[in-house]
């Protein structure tokens, strides 16, 4: 339930940091641990599916599907997790609403703005409801009142999930 932010210098390694710490890299020394055991120990099919139940991601460039709408690209997640569609589509709907775009659902990617992509992407990061939410400078691409929206709605949500943030 906590939220951590890092700062330092371009080049240092936050990117890679995150990247491992959400499986999504392997290091080259050390491990990373959960629930007391390795996660780089465990058979790849089982670290994916603990990656995607318990890491939602966040990334600069929001990485939405472009032949998808706003609704299938927060989906996704819950449909490669096996939930029930309807389910998905009901949970994705309500978190598009809380992130301002319940009128912009069946809008693609190319048909919304930054700010409006970037916040699809933490629909996206949030819709199976992860306790690790991973943010790589989220509002990088933003203009600074966009920015401002959209990490606030961030920290809003966050709280709501009772999550654990970790923010470069």
């Amino acid at each position: 339930g906590e939220r951590v932010a890092i700062r330092a210098q371009s080049g240092s390694g936050k990117s890679t940091f995150l990247q491992i710490l959400g499986t999504l890299d392997k290091p080259t020394a050390g491990t990373v641990s959960f629930d007391g055991r390795g996660v780089f120990d465990r058979p790849a099919a089982e670290l994916d599916a603990l990656r995607n139940r318990t890491v939602g991601f966040v990334f600069q460039f929001h990485h939405l599907l472009p032949d998808q709408d706003a609704l299938h690209n927060v989906m996704l997640p819950a449909y490669i997790a096996g939930v029930e569609p309807s389910v998905a589509r009901a949970e994705a709907t309500a978190l598009l609403g809380r992130v301002g775009l319940g009128q912009r659902l069946h809008h693609k990617p190319g048909q919304l703005s930054g700010g409006e992509q970037q916040r699809v992407a933490l629909a996206r990061a949030l819709v199976r409801k992860p306790g690790l939410v991973l943010a790589d400078e989220p509002t990088g691409n933003l203009d600074p009142t966009t920015a401002e929206d959209v990490l606030g709605l961030l920290l809003s949500l966050h709280e709501e999930l009772g999550s654990t943030l970790v923010v470069v």
